[in-house]
């Protein structure tokens, strides 16, 4: 294991320097915070971490979560995650008061779990999947379900969860065919299977509050009828004792990765005495818990991130520790004379290294963005403002998802390559962080699913609204970072990129234009990567023209080294992954049309 898992100094730096969490902090719902109480609560998350997740996460991989005698025994830290996330404020952190919250910027709880994801990916995901499910109920649910149930979940007592996908279903909500059949008590009697259900069950928790998504009898078919349901393991009897709620435990799968986080099969009402409770009105279920996709969103996009940046200590811990191999002479040639050099010594390390950290400060930055645009489109008051927010939110989460996840298990790949032969075996940490990632690009919508959100629907939004949104504040981080003759180049080729992306975008909406939907997105996934890497050049750009002001101006709260590192890891990214999209470009202007199925069907 390596001795560090992060960068607390960078964390900081993006949260309060670089994206100006004080912009947040002025808005009337914060009133009660400050930056110097906010920085309190994230070192102590940052010590509860170096202490009850990171040194047991190597553990958790050896010991997973599996299923027994009808439920899921997992590790005794899950026990620890969920009691001190109640206690501390990592559960009910962005709720309101009177919920029994903290009031909390989403940019904070963000930061804070990025510190636990980092430490530990395998446990922070029962605290997180319970805070979204007490933000269901809390947000939709009526009053008595909110008192039955959000308090103890906030607590940490009791578990929370999502149950969307079924066995036959997958992905495909419009097939959900579990069913809702009224009651006399105003209840429902539930009845079907759902799987991949993080966080369904185990040991620590007295009970579990299912959310789950069923179709209420003679409701219209695909996603119109479906209604969201509140469904306990065990409900609360006419005086007030837990009674078994015919939710069992069928199995739980076991994973390549992520090993100490359950992800289970559920049944309900195998005896016909699961009572389900509707949140909201009928047939609204997807709706409301589609409200609620964002944050999940940012929740992946920000474990993956985590991974990534873990991964990319551990690698350069190693690359500073291990001797081989000598430098190259100026003649061209090895002095077998002289000594063995550290591996960072070496230029193809450096690159790898180098991409590693490219990609996981600037996914962690992207984060950090898409939680500082929540919170203002959540508590501005004035009604432009806050829909500009909202529409670069909306734009921006299917790259917040998606890069971190796509691009982290390529810079944890890196990461292994640089142990060369030990990062293949389970004595390092590298294999680990590899199989924990790969999830990533599945979940909350894969990698395909999300990338036709963006170009299906977001790119589109409000008649392109979102895209000219964002592409003004692209401008104007270009105009910033333009002031400074070392960055004025960079400066430059991300205006004329951008220009390159008009061009590109135009091409593919004609297709749109003409009817051609299926032409428009089969292309969708290399358009995902292109937009990202130009968003990103953009999120690399604004950090280095940050760094770059504060050398000039001597408003420094960190050392020159790490500023000058800032920009030196922008200017790999122009170098290295920005050039990237001219053949994508290449590909999403390409004529030929080869994936789509047709008549004439094509062996592959």
């Amino acid at each position: 294991m390596a001795k560090e898992y992060i960068d607390i100094a960078t964390l900081k730096y993006l949260l309060y320097d670089v994206h100006q969490l004080k912009d947040v902090l002025k808005q009337d719902r914060f009133s009660d915070h400050d930056e110097a109480s906010l920085n309190m609560f994230l070192d102590s998350v940052k010590e509860f971490s170096d202490r009850e997740l990171f040194p047991y996460f190597k553990e958790m991989d050896e010991k997973p979560a599996h299923y027994k005698d009808g439920g899921v025994e997992v590790h005794k830290q899950v026990e620890v995650m969920m009691k001190k996330g109640g206690e501390m404020g990592l559960i009910s952190g962005t709720f309101d008061y009177e919920a029994g919250g903290l009031q909390m910027p989403m940019m904070m709880l963000t930061a804070s779990a990025f510190i636990q994801d980092a430490a530990n990916n395998h446990l922070p995901g029962y605290a997180g999947l319970t805070l979204g499910a007490a933000e269901l109920i809390i947000n939709f649910a009526s009053k008595e379900l909110n008192d039955t149930y959000v308090p103890k979940m906030l607590a940490g007592e009791w578990g929370g969860t999502m149950c969307l996908t079924e066995p036959q279903a997958g992905s495909s909500l419009s097939d959900v065919a579990t069913k809702a059949i009224p009651q006399d008590d105003g209840s429902y009697q539930i009845k079907g299977q759902k799987i991949f259900i993080s966080g369904g069950d185990h040991q620590y928790a007295e009970n579990f509050v299912h959310l789950v998504l069923a179709r209420i009898e003679g409701a219209p078919a695909g996603t119109k009828g479906i209604s969201l349901f509140v469904v306990p393991k065990k409900r609360p009897d006419e005086n007030g004792n837990l009674i078994s709620n015919n939710v069992t435990t069928v199995a739980d799968f076991q994973k390549m990765g992520q090993r100490g986080y359950c992800t289970t099969h559920l049944d309900f009402g195998d005896n016909d005495d699961c009572k389900g409770f509707l949140v909201g009105k009928p047939h609204q279920g997807l709706k409301y818990m589609f409200l609620m996709m964002n944050g999940a969103r940012i929740a992946v996009g920000r474990g993956a991130a985590a991974i990534a940046t873990a991964a990319y200590h551990a690698s350069l811990e190693y690359a500073k520790e291990r001797p081989q191999g000598r430098k190259l002479a100026s003649t061209g040639k090895k002095d077998p004379e002289q000594g063995q050099t550290f591996i960072i010594n070496h230029p193809d390390v450096r690159r790898m290294l180098l991409l590693q950290k490219v990609v996981s400060e600037g996914s962690l930055s992207l984060v950090l963005l898409a939680s500082k645009y929540y919170d203002l489109k959540e508590t501005l008051t004035d009604k432009e403002e806050k829909k500009k927010y909202e529409l670069l939110l909306e734009l921006i989460i299917p790259m917040v998802k998606t890069y971190p996840s796509e691009m982290g298990a390529q810079a944890v790949s890196n990461g292994l390559q640089v142990l060369g032969g030990y990062g293949f075996c389970s004595d390092f940490i590298l294999q680990q962080y590899y199989r924990d990632i790969r999830i990533f690009p599945i979940y909350e919508g894969t990698t395909g699913i999300q990338s036709q959100d963006l170009l299906g629907r977001k790119l589109l939004l409000e008649d392109g609204k979102a895209l000219q949104l964002l592409s003004e504040e692209m401008t104007q981080t270009i105009k910033n970072a333009s002031k400074y003759d070392e960055l004025q180049k960079y400066a430059v080729k991300l205006g004329e990129k951008l220009k390159e992306v008009s061009g590109t975008i135009q091409h593919l909406v004609s297709f749109a234009k003409k009817g051609d939907y299926e032409r428009y997105l089969s292309d969708a996934t290399p358009f995902m990567e292109y937009m990202s890497i130009v968003t990103l050049a953009w999120v690399w750009l604004d950090m280095a023209a940050h760094a770059k002001y504060a050398l000039l101006t001597g408003d420094k709260n960190y050392s020159d080294e790490f500023y000058e590192s800032k920009i030196h890891a922008m200017r790999f990214f122009f170098k290295y992954e920005l050039p990237k999209t001219d053949g994508l470009a290449s590909i999403l202007k390409d004529e030929e049309v080869l994936t789509i199925a047709d008549e004439k069907e094509v062996f592959i």
